[in-house]
């Protein structure tokens, strides 16, 4: 992975767990918290896949991408229209 994609992947993620802080701050309520978080490990997860992929970067962001589906499953289903 160039330096470059590596450090928008690490600048990415914290700007992800300031993000969630600041929902969960703002909502006081975890699961959009965590949503929140979670698409921005995702996109981080997806900046280090544009390097070098490996199938241990991979399988990190298919984990992410998976939990993220089950969180949007669950807001969905404490929030029916």
């Amino acid at each position: 992975m160039t330096a470059v994609l590596h450090l928008a992947a690490l600048v990415t993620t914290a700007f992800g767990l300031v993000a969630g802080a600041v929902v969960l701050a703002a909502a006081r309520r975890p699961m959009p918290a965590l949503a929140v978080l979670l698409d921005f490990l995702t996109a981080a997860g997806l900046l280090r896949l544009a390097g070098e992929p490996s199938w241990d970067t991979i399988a990190a962001a298919a984990a992410v991408i998976a939990v993220r589906r089950l969180v949007a499953t669950g807001l969905r289903a404490s929030h029916p229209h």
